[in-house]
């Protein structure tokens, strides 16, 4: 069966306040932590996958009796993270949209290969993002419609060596066939002037990432 949305919640930083973005008609797996996080707000995860490392011994069987399914993996014997795991088992839906909440974290290692996992849902034609409590990140090639949701900034972040061919529309600052190199600031901190904003590129991957202080 084909889902409009997947939601993953992992193990990175919670917040009660994600809770708010699950929508009738959503698939919703928990990865490892994320599964216990689900079930102790009364959500039941349609899969629960991980090696569970960070679960409680005790806990286990509450996950399996309040899961929908239940995939577990070897800690020591295996090639991804729990959050990429849960991110193939997403794409092999092929749904319209994923979304990865506590994507983000203490573990800069963890942040940032949960980021560059955008790139393949890219590849896949499947929009990606990851929200937390203070950023709402998303990844094009080519155009995308940017929404305010009530993020104060939107940087936008090369993640390829350039981005070329930039162009801002409903932005307080506006590029025109501009090119963003990596290790530039140049696109960090731009504002939304309108209620959404086009961004446009002709080659590379851009992140763009709306932000707020906490």
């Amino acid at each position: 069966m084909k889902h409009t949305r997947i939601l993953i919640f992992t193990g990175g930083e919670l917040s009660t306040g994600f809770l708010n973005e699950v929508q009738e008609g959503d698939f919703i797996i928990g990865a490892d932590r994320g599964a216990l996080f689900l079930i102790e707000h009364g959500i039941k995860p349609d899969l629960s996958v991980g090696d569970f490392d960070s679960i409680p011994p005790e806990q286990m069987d509450r996950v399996h009796s309040m899961s929908g399914k239940v995939i577990d993996c070897d800690p020591i014997d295996k090639n991804l993270t729990d959050t990429e795991l849960a991110f193939e088992l997403a794409m092999e839906r092929s749904p319209e949209s994923i979304m990865i909440l506590g994507a983000t974290g203490t573990r800069l290692d963890h942040t940032l290969a949960n980021i560059h996992m955008l790139i393949r849902g890219l590849q896949h034609h499947i929009p990606c993002s990851i929200l937390d409590e203070n950023n709402f990140i998303t990844l094009t090639g080519s155009s995308c419609i940017v929404e305010n949701k009530g993020f104060t900034y939107v940087s936008l972040l090369p993640l390829t060596t350039e981005v070329t061919g930039i162009y801002l529309e409903g932005f307080q600052y506006p590029l025109q066939d501009a090119t963003l190199r990596l290790g530039q600031s140049l696109g960090v901190s731009n504002r939304l002037a309108e209620e959404k904003g086009t961004v446009r590129i002709e080659g590379g991957l851009l992140l763009i990432i709306q932000s707020k202080d906490r």
